[in-house]
């Protein structure tokens, strides 16, 4: 995005010529930089997606859960990326695992990312934790959100 701003600038320095095309060009630039930029953050975040229905089309016998499924605050590290506190409870009888898919989201509500935690062997009654990490960097007032989960 700097080289994006850079060339703008570079465009509408004073100078002689054809500064309105120079301009004009530089404009066209930046909007098809930022344009290649939006695109690939859709690109990962279809992957994204498409891997999180993957994971979750995987596994078997699973039992709709999500009102098992408590996230924490969303902190974003040092490297960028975010991460929530998956805690699963499971009512079940007997140990069982959960798939869990959290949806990163800005203050909007507009998704960011997808990723799918498991969280294994929780004992009948209890509760188990796994960390949802975010697959890329965010920025910004991020949250997180249960998509789905499955007990299994």
């Amino acid at each position: 995005m700097a080289v994006v701003v850079a060339v703008a600038a570079a465009g509408c320095s004073g100078g002689s010529g054809n500064s309105s095309g120079t301009a004009s060009k530089a404009a066209s630039a930046a909007s098809s930089a930022a344009a290649s930029l939006a695109s690939k953050g859709s690109d990962a975040l279809a992957s994204a997606s498409a891997q999180a229905k993957q994971k979750l089309e995987g596994v078997k016998n699973g039992v709709k859960a999500k009102d098992d499924v408590t996230l924490g605050t969303v902190a974003v590290g040092g490297d960028g990326k975010a991460t929530a506190k998956v805690t699963a409870k499971n009512t079940a009888d007997s140990a069982k695992s959960f798939a869990v898919q959290v949806n990163f989201t800005d203050k909007s509500g507009n998704l960011l990312d997808v990723t799918v935690v498991t969280v294994t062997n929780v004992a009948a009654g209890a509760s188990g934790d796994g960390t949802a990490t975010s697959n890329r960097k965010l920025s910004g007032d991020v949250h997180a959100a249960v998509g789905s989960a499955l007990r299994y």
